[in-house]
């Protein structure tokens, strides 16, 4: 009984962080039709250095949120930025269900890198999901047979730079508390993005304040969600929930942007997700830790 409340508990954190990261992606594309990305990028990150301070002062304040890895933080931030960046412009480019599929691929370039980088062997599970996650990125390409969108690579990228900013938290959760990650990813990313962001700046209307609360709540807060379920049950319970963000985002295109899907996309993001959950399903899966990205 007590196991089925704690994958019950899991389960609405997942679903809370689901909500929250595709709520994200619809107040980004409605943000990028008026401001800039640039100008985007750093109010989120302004904006949402003050939602987690509550967690900052728990810890002992910002005397407690010193480093001795500074340079880390820059580098795994710089990284972070960057794909950001891709992910958003991505947005406007291709439908939505094709950013979160290829966006997918994330784990995968992880995996070689944390055997590269981090001396994890690169298990034949980890194989077959890197090659499932090829194929599947080829097929939603389609190469060849039709014309290559920009947003594509955009959003490939930014699963790239992604999978860098995982592995430097990786190492970084050593040492740094995960409130502390939080702490500077905002403060860096905020220095990181002023330059560019006053060169586009313009005033946004009215209407257009609440989407940009809420792509710094949800940026902030849906990787918290992700961490609760995972105190709750293994990731190999947790994390294929996480899934449903591609069909939910499908049905979100369908209905709010008139974007269909094909059937390369759809054979293409079945073969990612089928080996993500194929890697996730090796012995020890659920000691797998969510870090904040």
């Amino acid at each position: 009984m007590e196991k089925a409340q704690s994958t019950a508990k899991a389960a609405a954190w997942m679903m809370a962080s689901i909500a929250l990261l595709l709520l994200m992606a619809v107040s980004g594309r409605a943000i990028t039709l008026e401001i800039n990305v640039f100008q985007v990028m750093e109010m989120r990150s302004v904006i949402a250095f003050f939602m987690p301070l509550p967690f900052v002062f728990r810890e002992g304040g910002f005397r407690a949120m010193r480093t001795a890895h500074l340079m880390s933080h820059i580098g795994r931030n710089l990284a972070h930025y960057t794909g950001q960046f891709a992910w958003l412009m991505a947005l406007t480019m291709i439908p939505l269900a094709q950013v979160i599929a290829i966006e997918f691929t994330a784990p995968i370039w992880a995996a070689l890198m944390a055997a590269a980088f981090l001396g994890e062997r690169l298990t034949w599970r980890k194989c077959v999901a890197i090659s499932f996650g090829l194929a599947g990125v080829l097929l939603i390409l389609k190469p060849g047979v039709a014309p290559l969108n920009p947003g594509h690579m955009f959003v490939l990228g930014a699963a790239f730079l992604f999978a860098i900013s995982f592995i430097m938290t990786k190492l970084l959760t050593r040492s740094d508390s995960p409130t502390t990650i939080i702490f500077w990813m905002l403060v860096i990313q905020s220095a990181i993005g002023l330059i560019p962001a006053l060169r586009v700046w313009t005033w946004p209307s009215a209407g257009l304040w609440p989407w940009i609360l809420v792509i710094a709540f949800t940026g902030t807060f849906a990787h918290f969600c992700m961490a609760k379920a995972l105190q709750h049950a293994d990731a190999t319970v947790a994390m294929p929930m996480d899934y449903l963000r591609v069909p939910l985002s499908a049905l979100i295109g369908y209905l709010l942007y008139a974007e269909g899907v094909d059937g390369w996309m759809a054979v293409g993001a079945a073969l990612i997700l089928t080996g993500n959950l194929f890697n996730l399903r090796r012995p020890n899966a659920g000691r797998i830790q969510q870090t904040p990205t």
